[in-house]
């Protein structure tokens, strides 16, 4: 049964990342005034509607090699990284919950979760391509990031272990610290900076994934690794480019997913 709901939670999460990537470039279209893409999906090249087997996701892009079938031309990695990026993260999300055993809380942080990832999910895609954060989507994610920071709260008040230290202080401190930790961090390096270091967005996504892990340690793990997959990704690509900027948005967002899941497994838990 864990199988069978991870490979299905696999598929939904390629799906989506087909959808959002659409999404976002529909937004984008709407945002500079331009022609929008229509209601069906169509090569950016040559406009031909694209068949349904040509809209499969992962699949239809491996099979087509990455170009379009009627004018031959490269269809881009957006598409594949988005799809594949999203399956992988439902996957990893996946083994988060226990399918059998898992309490109704459990349940709705989980599911709450899924949404906050579909929500980041877009702004990775956005930001990965335009090197901006819709500030509607930003906001979307923190509120969600909250509910998640309550559910966490609750579930801990409901099985009765924080008493020793409590209630407030066990619920409500950790995100916080994890707020501060990761948007707050940011915040002051785009003030002192002045926009230079980092965007005015980064703070805001920072806030919503410190209010989701609900955990500092975790925080300053993400914190950690987002730094760390920026750098070994980005590196080489600045040295030959000799483009110097980063959009830091993805890889703060891939950060989180591991975090998450490396949390849910035992493997790390500070707090």
């Amino acid at each position: 049964m864990q199988v069978m709901f991870s490979i299905t939670l696999f598929i939904f999460g390629a799906c989506f990342g087909s959808f959002l990537c659409c999404q976002a470039r529909r937004l984008r279209l709407k945002s500079t005034k331009q022609k929008t893409l229509g209601k069906r999906s169509v090569c950016l090249s040559c406009k031909t509607k694209l068949k349904w087997h040509e809209n499969i996701p992962i699949l239809s892009w491996l099979l087509l090699k990455g170009k379009c079938s009627h004018c031959g031309k490269k269809i881009g990695s957006t598409e594949i990284l988005s799809e594949l990026g999203l399956a992988l993260a439902f996957l990893a999300l996946s083994t988060t919950i226990n399918i059998t055993t898992a309490s109704l809380i459990e349940w709705l942080i989980f599911g709450f979760t899924l949404a906050l990832t579909l929500s980041l999910g877009f702004l990775a895609i956005y930001d990965g391509t335009y090197g901006e954060l819709p500030t509607s989507l930003l906001i979307i994610s923190i509120i969600i990031a909250l509910i998640i920071a309550g559910l966490k709260g609750w579930l801990l008040l409901s099985n009765g272990s924080i008493i020793t230290v409590g209630p407030i202080f066990a619920t409500v401190v950790p995100p916080l610290l994890s707020v501060l930790i990761l948007g707050g961090l940011y915040l002051i390096l785009y003030l002192v900076s002045k926009g230079k270091w980092v965007g005015d967005g980064d703070w805001l996504l920072g806030t919503a994934i410190g209010l989701a892990l609900a955990d500092p340690g975790l925080a300053l793990i993400a914190l950690f690794l987002a730094n760390f997959i920026a750098c070994l990704v980005m590196l080489p690509i600045i040295k030959k480019t000799k483009n110097k900027k980063i959009y830091f948005g993805p890889f703060m967002i891939i950060a989180f997913i591991i975090t998450i899941s490396l949390s849910s497994c035992g493997i790390i838990n500070l707090w």
